[in-house]
């Protein structure tokens, strides 16, 4: 596929990137304790896959309350701050461009990952079914366990916590990320403003659509304000349907997903900002999104469209050429071929990766994929 569009060089506000190809944002959990900071080995993880045309980070918390999962990274503490500038050096030193996925997981979380065993904090006091957070259960040890019941947020704490995003926004920065990507996906804090099905706030947050993308519009503006709207991204997971099938998250189903983010991009589209990432629904025999939903996207959002999930280098490939999105990350592939890139350039065969090894756990699963050997 040497010649394919994915090899086409494109541009994403300020930056060229050598091809289409994204490693998207992807939970590793591998960051040391105690504090949750980034690492030597997880320098060497993104060194590793710098032949995309840009990376994503892992979904980083941008304070203690917005952990949901055990040894995931923070981006609040000069300690993380130090510890992401070894990774972003580390690309930039292979001429890559990196991007901090900044992240709150809202309800989507357990006591004992939060400051004092408190209750996690969300739009509504409304317990997340169907998914699983992980905990820590002893050094080194984890288990997946229900969420606990969080607690509704005041107004006023809403207002400080679009200030949280922007605080992590001026830390990415400083840590000499090019760029960030507001995680407003599957289920998590920003997702769960949105959805009527984990909002039922009756102030200005809450009640209407507007008002339930009021704080996405305060969110992508303030971090606008401190990185530049043309140096940021924002996902979503625009579910269409369901499953029964057993996943650590999933997302939350609207009654009119349709209409729901094609409001959700016109906000996008009123700050300006340079991408929108949209995860599609990644299970087996998952429906693809509807194309009436793809061509409103397009007609709606003037910057770059990226699209994720369970993707093939052909059908990136399709959605490239049907006008449909700019950009395709590739997920699963990437953890286990650290050069798929160059796979896909040639054809060459792709390692499957051991869902046993995806978290936690030392190099072994991580950075020890091998590239391609001919």
């Amino acid at each position: 596929m040497k010649n394919s569009v994915l090899f086409d060089s494109v541009g994403l506000g300020p930056y060229t990137l050598r091809n289409r190809i994204v490693l998207p944002p992807l939970t590793r959990s591998r960051s040391s304790q105690p504090g949750n900071i980034p690492n030597e080995l997880m320098a060497a993880y993104y060194r590793q896959r710098t032949g995309a045309g840009f990376m994503v980070t892992e979904g980083t918390q941008i304070e203690p309350r917005g952990q949901g999962y055990a040894w995931t990274p923070g981006i609040h503490s000069p300690e993380q701050i130090a510890g992401w500038r070894k990774v972003t050096d580390t690309v930039h030193a292979e001429g890559g461009i990196i991007f901090l996925q900044l992240w709150h997981v809202g309800r989507v979380s357990h006591t004992s990952l939060q400051p004092d065993g408190a209750a996690p904090v969300a739009p509504s006091a409304i317990a997340a079914n169907a998914v699983k957070v992980f905990i820590e259960t002893g050094p080194g040890e984890g288990a997946l366990a229900e969420p606990s019941t969080p607690r509704a947020l005041t107004t006023a704490e809403v207002k400080e916590l679009v200030q949280l995003y922007a605080q992590a926004a001026r830390n990415a920065l400083e840590a000499g990320f090019d760029g960030v990507e507001i995680h407003c996906a599957n289920g998590y804090l920003v997702n769960q403003f949105i959805s009527a099905h984990t909002n039922r706030r009756d102030d200005e947050y809450g009640g209407s659509l507007e008002n339930r993308l009021r704080f996405l519009r305060e969110v992508t503006q303030a971090v606008a304000d401190v990185v530049g709207k043309d140096r940021m991204g924002v996902r979503f997971a625009p579910l269409f349907a369901t499953t029964q099938e057993d996943r650590v998250y999933l997302g939350l189903v609207e009654d009119d997903p349709h209409a729901t983010y094609i409001e959700a991009i016109k906000v996008l589209e009123d700050i300006g900002i340079a991408y929108v990432s949209l995860a599609e629904a990644d299970w087996d025999n998952a429906p693809e999104l509807p194309e009436t939903f793809r061509e409103d996207v397009r007609k709606n959002f003037n910057g770059r469209v990226l699209y994720a999930g369970k993707y093939t280098a052909e059908r990136g490939v399709r959605v490239i050429e049907s006008g449909w999105g700019d950009l395709i990350a590739f997920g699963r592939p990437f953890i286990a071929n650290p050069d798929l890139p160059k796979r896909i350039a040639n054809n060459w065969p792709l390692t499957p990766v051991d869902p046993a090894t995806m978290y936690g756990g030392t190099d072994k699963g991580y950075t020890d994929y091998r590239t391609y050997q001919s």
